[in-house]
C-alpha cells in the first residue's frame, strides 16, 4: 500500500474520531470500575454476613419470629452481595463513565476549560464535585489501563515463551504491557480525568454556588464513586507486577 493510500485512510478514520474518542474514555472507564468492583465482593459478602447475624439474633429473641432466621441462606447472601456490587458498579459508571460521551475536541481556551482554567478554579472555589470526581476518575483509569496492560502481557507472554523461550517472552511481554499502560494513560486516561473535571467544573458553576452548596451538591454520587476508586488503587492497581 502507497504512502498517499495510507495518508487517505488516515485522514478517512480521523472523520470518525468524534465518535470512537468518547466511547474510548467510556470503556477505560468502565473498566477500572469493573476491576475495582470485583474487589469488593468478598466485603461486600462479609457485609452481608454481618447483617443477617445481627438479624438472626434480634428475631431468635421471641418464638413468633425465631423462624425467620434461616431466613438467608448462604447461597441467598452470595447473590445479594454480587447483586449490589453489580448495582454499586452500574451506579458508578453512571456517575463516571457517562460524562465521558460528552467529549469534544478542538480549541477550548475561550471557554476556559483547558487544564489550567479548570484546576485554577478548583483551587480557588473548591467543590466536593471539582475535587472528588476527577481524582476518582484518575484512580479508576489507572486500573483499567492495568488490566488491559496485564491482557497485553499474558497474551504476549503465552504466545511467544515456545518461540522465543520464557525469559525473553517475559521480557518482550512486560515491556509491551509497559508500552500499553503508558499509551492509554496518555492517549485516553488524560482525557477522561480532564472530561470528568470539565463536566464538573460546569455543573459546580451552575448549582454550588455558596458554601452548602458546594458541599452538598454532588455528595452522593461522590460517595458512590470515592470507595470504589480506593479499592481500585489499593486492589486493583498492581503498578510493580510489571516490574518484578
Amino acid at each position: 500500500m502507497s504512502q498517499v493510500s495510507l495518508t487517505a485512510f488516515s485522514r478517512f478514520l480521523g472523520l470518525f474520531r468524534w465518535a470512537f474518542m468518547p466511547l474510548g474514555l467510556l470503556a477505560l472507564i468502565a473498566v477500572g470500575v469493573h476491576a475495582a468492583a470485583d474487589t469488593l465482593d468478598d466485603r461486600l459478602l462479609t457485609l452481608v454476613d454481618a447483617c443477617d447475624a445481627a438479624f438472626d439474633q434480634l428475631v431468635s429473641r421471641h418464638p413468633l419470629t425465631e423462624p425467620l432466621v434461616d431466613l438467608l441462606s448462604l447461597e441467598r447472601r452470595t447473590l445479594l452481595a454480587r447483586v449490589l456490587a453489580l448495582v454499586w458498579e452500574l451506579s458508578a459508571d453512571a456517575v463516571l463513565a457517562l460524562p465521558a460521551l460528552g467529549y469534544r475536541e478542538g480549541p477550548s481556551d475561550a471557554k476556559g476549560d483547558t487544564w489550567r482554567g479548570v484546576l485554577r478554579r478548583c483551587l480557588w472555589a473548591p467543590t466536593t464535585l471539582r475535587w472528588c470526581r476527577p481524582l476518582a476518575t484518575a484512580l479508576v483509569v489507572v486500573a483499567g489501563a492495568c488490566v488491559v496492560a496485564r491482557l497485553v502481557q499474558g497474551t504476549v507472554y503465552l504466545s511467544w515463551r515456545e518461540l522465543l523461550g520464557e525469559p525473553v517472552a517475559d521480557g518482550v511481554a512486560r515491556i509491551l504491557a509497559l508500552a500499553a499502560l503508558g499509551g492509554l494513560l496518555w492517549r485516553l486516561g488524560a482525557r477522561a480525568v480532564l472530561r470528568n473535571l470539565q463536566h464538573a467544573d460546569a455543573a459546580s458553576a451552575e448549582h454550588a454556588r455558596g458554601f452548602l452548596r458546594a458541599l452538598s451538591h454532588g455528595l452522593p454520587g461522590s460517595a458512590v464513586v470515592v470507595p470504589l476508586a480506593l479499592a481500585a488503587a489499593l486492589d486493583a492497581t498492581p503498578l510493580h507486577s510489571f516490574l518484578r
